[in-house]
């Protein structure tokens, strides 16, 4: 079930809204405010959050504060990366969130926190440890990102490959899985000390990997996921048939799906991360995904409310032993 609608991913960053084309956020504020409106026009109990920012910038928030954008939204995210990207250190966690928290009243989320397994798998371990003990009870959602490493074969999002160096090649170790769906010790590392902690598994137009991916989210006990739906995917032939498939294989989770990515024809430039020319069409594409899959009525928070040791009771492959019989066993050895 989809328990929030997110307006796009990192758009200060350069990786995923071109900044060149857009300098000041204008054009962002002016799409955001008009998907926050379509959004809670097809389901006002639907919480709206804003697309994670990444770097984390207090400045950034206000400025589209300043452009009434929050005024359309009800929760703020934040992603991090200290080990990787960002400059400044994982014990930072605490204040880089109450950063954000004296720049606005609305509910903080981190949609997206990950370590790198490319110099060390034991290093990425301990970051999954040390990031449950610095976020848990401070944040309402964790998403850990990712489930799998990116496939090598893929290309990972960002504009300045060369400038990051070996940061880009970091991006694609970032997963609980090997790309051959192999564990790494950060598995058994999430499944001991990340009790509540959701996860952020991106997922390719009919990307093979998603019923591996739903089954071993349920032996992790994952009740919040982060996922997305491609405003460009939209156009493919099929298009439909995937996001139903998509959203089917994740209606046992909590759902955060995230809208985003420009179709090439309907952007200023041809690139997915360009502004549109019109916001009132993404807007259309976010009000039509929220009423085919979170239609007024169905939001997860109109249920009675579920703890997570009830909800890891409701299925006995979620325990840890059974989970760990599968990552020494072939339940370990899944393909791509």
């Amino acid at each position: 079930m989809i328990e929030a609608a997110m307006i796009w991913n990192e758009p200060n960053n350069k990786s995923h809204w071109d900044l060149e084309l857009d300098p000041d956020w204008s054009r962002f504020a002016e799409t955001a405010t008009a998907a926050g409106k379509a959004i809670k026009a097809a389901n006002p109990a639907l919480p709206r959050v804003l697309g994670g920012m990444s770097p984390i910038d207090p400045f950034f928030l206000l400025r589209l504060a300043e452009r009434g954008v929050l005024d359309h939204v009800d929760v703020v995210a934040v992603h991090g990366f200290p080990l990787d990207w960002n400059l400044w250190k994982i014990d930072e966690w605490p204040e880089k969130v109450e950063e954000i928290r004296r720049a606005t009243h609305l509910p903080v989320w981190v949609t997206e926190v990950g370590v790198s397994s490319f110099g060390s798998e034991e290093v990425q371990a301990w970051g999954v440890r040390r990031t449950a003990e610095l976020l848990a009870g401070r944040v309402d959602r964790v998403h850990w990102y990712s489930l799998y490493d990116l496939p090598k074969a893929w290309e990972a999002t960002t504009r300045h490959r060369e400038a990051e160096g070996s940061s880009y090649y970091r991006h694609f170790h970032m997963g609980l899985l090997r790309e051959d769906g192999a564990p790494k010790p950060a598995l058994q590392a999430f499944a001991e000390a990340g009790k509540g902690m959701g996860v952020c598994q991106w997922f390719h137009f009919e990307d093979h990997r998603l019923d591996e991916a739903v089954a071993w989210l349920h032996r992790l006990g994952v009740r919040h996921v982060r996922t997305g739906l491609s405003w460009a995917d939209s156009f493919r032939p099929n298009a439909l048939d995937w996001f139903d498939r998509q959203m089917a294989a994740l209606a046992d989770f909590d759902v955060t799906v995230t809208f985003c990515f420009t179709p090439e024809h309907r952007g200023i430039a041809p690139h997915h991360t360009s502004p549109p020319i019109d916001p009132e069409e993404f807007a259309a594409f976010c009000g039509d995904m929220v009423r085919r899959y979170a239609p007024a009525g169905t939001a997860a928070e109109a249920e009675a409310p579920v703890s997570d040791e009830e909800w890891a009771s409701k299925d006995p492959s979620a325990s840890l032993e059974t989970l760990l019989r599968h990552v020494g066993g072939a339940g370990g050895s899944g393909r791509t």
